[in-house]
C-alpha cells in the first residue's frame, strides 16, 4: 500500500504534469489565448478534485445503504467512472460556455476533448508513476 506522502506526491504530480501538457495543447487545439486555457485548465482541475471528493463520498454512502458494502466489481467501476465524468461535464459546461462566450454545444465538444485527454493521460501517467515509484515488493505481496 502507498503511504500518505506518496499519495500526495502522486496527486500533485498528476495535476501539475497534466496541466503542463493540457494547457499548451488546448491553446493550440482550440485557438485560445494561453491565459484562457490556463484558467479553464486550473478551474477544471480544481472542480474535478472537489467533485471527486463529494462524488466518491456520496457513491460510497449510496452503496453502503443499498448493498451493505462498498466493494465494486468491474461493471460497477465502469459505471462509477462514466457517472463521474458525466457529473463533471454537467458541472463544467455552463462556466466554460459563459467564460468563453460560446454555445453549450461548443463547450460540450471542448469538454469532451479535455475528458478524452485526461482518460488517456491518467492511464499513461499511472503506468509511468508505478514504474518510477514502485510499491515495495513486501507491500505488493501483502495485498
Amino acid at each position: 500500500m502507498r503511504t500518505v506522502s506518496d499519495r500526495i506526491r502522486h496527486a500533485l504530480a498528476f495535476e501539475i504534469v497534466g496541466l503542463a501538457i493540457m494547457i499548451p495543447f488546448g491553446t493550440w487545439l482550440f485557438g485560445l489565448h494561453l491565459s484562457q486555457m490556463g484558467l479553464i485548465g486550473i478551474g477544471s482541475a480544481t472542480a474535478a478534485t472537489v467533485w471527486n471528493y463529494f462524488y466518491n463520498l456520496g457513491f460510497d454512502h449510496a452503496m453502503q445503504r443499498l448493498r451493505g458494502h462498498t466493494r465494486k466489481g468491474l461493471w460497477l467501476r465502469v459505471g462509477h467512472a462514466i457517472l463521474f465524468e458525466a457529473g463533471l461535464l454537467v458541472i463544467l459546461l455552463p462556466p466554460i460556455a459563459w467564460y468563453l462566450g460560446i454555445g453549450l454545444m461548443q463547450a460540450f465538444v471542448m469538454d469532451l476533448a479535455i475528458a478524452a485527454f485526461y482518460v488517456a493521460y491518467a492511464f499513461l501517467f499511472n503506468l509511468a508513476y508505478d514504474r518510477v515509484f514502485p510499491v515495495p515488493l513486501r507491500e505488493q505481496a501483502a495485498t
